[in-house]
């Protein structure tokens, strides 16, 4: 899609620079985390990565959408920026040992699956994005947020009930992520049935 002048002198390749510098992010963030594991300081360092790079996510499509500064590159690199940094992280924590891994399995099957299935469905419709779908993204980051710095001494001091909390709200991301997961697949074959309906009523 061409890119319009944006009236609030805007630059036209902000958004698509906000989505390379989380892509950016996604390895700087791991290294952060892997240096020192066991530190509180490099655990805050890596979460605050995290954060800056989500909040890239938050910004670029609401720029790009506000100024009509909406591209190709954008609509197809974004969602890989995203999964590639919450899978990042998911599977960060289950290497650490602080995840268990058939939640972090089930969801990057989940994730990669119906990005999968939306690119083959493109033949058929353009399968826009749900609202449980991103209501899905944002629990997921909140708990990966939460999760990211609670090992160490100094939180669960201040912060005793963070464990619950933080896995409630993962546990909600993981059940909003499984059950999206079906309703996409629910809808996609709904509209491959009606596209096949009604090209075989034009033959």
């Amino acid at each position: 899609m061409t890119q319009r002048p944006s009236s609030a002198g805007v630059p036209p390749w902000l958004p698509n620079a906000l989505t390379v510098l989380r892509l950016v992010l996604v390895p700087v963030f791991v290294f952060l985390l892997f240096l020192h594991p066991t530190e509180f300081t490099w655990r805050l360092g890596a979460t605050a990565a995290f954060v800056v790079a989500i909040l890239t996510d938050l910004f670029d499509g609401k720029i790009a959408r506000r100024y009509g500064l909406v591209s190709d590159f954008g609509k197809l690199w974004d969602p890989i920026a995203d999964k590639a940094l919450t899978g990042a992280a998911f599977i960060s924590l289950s290497i650490l040992g602080e995840l268990p891994w058939w939640v972090t399995i089930i969801i990057l099957v989940r994730e990669w699956g119906i990005t999968w299935m939306r690119v083959a469905m493109l033949k058929y419709e353009v399968m826009a994005a749900a609202a449980g779908g991103k209501l899905k993204t944002v629990l997921q980051s909140i708990a990966l947020i939460m999760f990211l710095p609670y090992p160490m001494p100094p939180l669960q001091a201040i912060l005793p009930f963070w464990f619950v909390l933080s896995w409630l709200v993962m546990g909600a991301a993981f059940v909003l992520t499984v059950v999206t997961g079906g309703m996409y697949v629910r809808d996609a074959w709904r509209l491959r049935a009606e596209a096949i309906k009604a090209k075989s009523g034009l033959t």
